[in-house]
């Protein structure tokens, strides 16, 4: 749908920028007016990540006049497969500092601001209260649910997008847009695509199960079109549709969104680690849960183990524990899984980080299993304590 200009226009361009615009003013629908508005705007995007990342590099290269970025994390090695705002130098670097030197070398012209903060109910109302849009970038559901009532709070429109594996999504929030013909795609926030957050661990993050690199330029170029459209006011926005893209099926498919009359109003922020269930490592018994080093002085001991990976097997492929075997979760907590446990044997579990291997002790203790226990911190604990040299993922 079509909505207004969200940015007044600049008083001018600079001979400079005429010269660096130019194939945007030969453009009808932005012209002069529309560069003008670019460069007026003031645009958030939370994380320099995956999404963020070629977001702010193509709002930077359009002229955007003020980006404003959110992120406290630091440029890991796993990262440069898909955040290319970073390179190899950066490694070990604020990513906010890391993206601001890259823009800066793509448009001297834009004004970057760096918010080297965890975004959080303290801080994100007032924060997105200075721009006039936001573009949340950010891969975990309590920051999503933030980001939406901090917008709605702030009567701030939004882009979103998310992204897995060879699958992304992109659409518009606006609790406040102006009204129009459609009232019903009118005053859409993510609360009514998503009413509730899945379950805690339902849902893999990318560093469990993985995101093709360029999937991240695909989803990112639309939420910049949309951001670009919402501050010129051209073209029909995503606000009230979802956009569905397949990377695989080379597929794009839109659904529309409908405001649902029973939700609540969002009238405050609330505790949204508590909203979506933090997914960390499920409770278990004192006794139930070794250190590497003590799996380490287990297995020398010569004691009756069954070490087992309960990851899935491209993840074994990367890097195992010597003497274990591969029975991913979904199918140890089977009867068939459980069935292959060796006899008079302690079963050791172990994953990446120890989230997945105490869910399927669990499974394995209500199973009558009583002795299994697992490797706390999982794989990333043996190799930092016990063999540093080991790849990891």
């Amino acid at each position: 749908m079509s909505l207004p200009p969200l940015v007044s226009p600049a008083a001018e361009l600079t001979r400079d920028e005429v010269a660096r615009y130019s194939r945007h003013l030969v453009i009808p629908d932005i012209g002069v007016l529309g560069q003008k508005r670019l460069k007026n705007a003031r645009v958030l995007v939370i994380g320099a990540g995956g999404l963020g990342s070629p977001t702010l590099l193509y709002l930077a290269a359009a002229g955007v006049g003020t980006l404003g970025i959110v992120d406290f994390d630091r440029v890991d090695e796993s990262n440069l497969q898909r955040q290319i705002i970073h390179g190899s130098s950066d490694v070990g670097r604020l990513k906010v500092h890391s993206a601001r030197d890259s823009i800066a070398e793509i448009n001297p012209f834009v004004s970057v601001r760096t918010h080297e903060t965890r975004l959080d109910t303290g801080n994100a109302v007032a924060l997105f209260a200075d721009y006039d849009l936001i573009i949340d970038g950010s891969d975990n559901f309590a920051t999503r649910y933030l980001v939406n009532d901090a917008a709605v709070l702030a009567h701030k429109p939004y882009v979103w997008g998310s992204i897995y594996r060879f699958a992304g999504q992109v659409s518009v929030f606006w609790e406040d847009a102006p009204d129009g013909p459609d009232s019903t795609k009118r005053g859409i926030n993510y609360r009514d695509l998503y009413p509730e957050p899945p379950p805690p661990g339902s849902v893999p993050s990318c560093a469990e199960g993985g995101v093709l690199g360029i999937l991240c330029a695909s989803i990112a170029s639309v939420m910049g079109t949309e951001a670009i459209k919402l501050i010129t006011g051209i073209g029909e926005s995503l606000l009230g549709r979802l956009m569905i893209y397949d990377a695989l099926a080379m597929s794009y498919r839109t659904i529309d969104i409908r405001k649902d009359p029973q939700a609540p109003a969002i009238t405050g922020l609330v505790d949204y680690e508590a909203f979506c269930g933090a997914v960390s490592e499920p409770p278990v018994a004192a006794d139930a849960s070794i250190t590497p080093g003590e799996l380490r002085d287990l297995m020398d001991s010569g004691a009756a183990i069954a070490l087992i990976d309960v990851r899935e097997p491209v993840e074994w492929e990367i890097n195992r524990i010597c003497g274990a075997v591969l029975i991913p979760q979904s199918v140890l907590q089977s009867s068939e899984g459980m069935a292959a446990l060796a006899p008079g044997a302690i079963p050791v579990l172990y994953c990446k980080t120890g989230v997945r291997s105490a869910q399927a002790l669990a499974a394995l203790h209500r199973a009558g299993f009583a002795n299994a226990v697992h490797l706390r911190g999982g794989i990333v604990a043996w190799a930092a304590q016990l063999e540093p040299d080991m790849a990891m993922y």
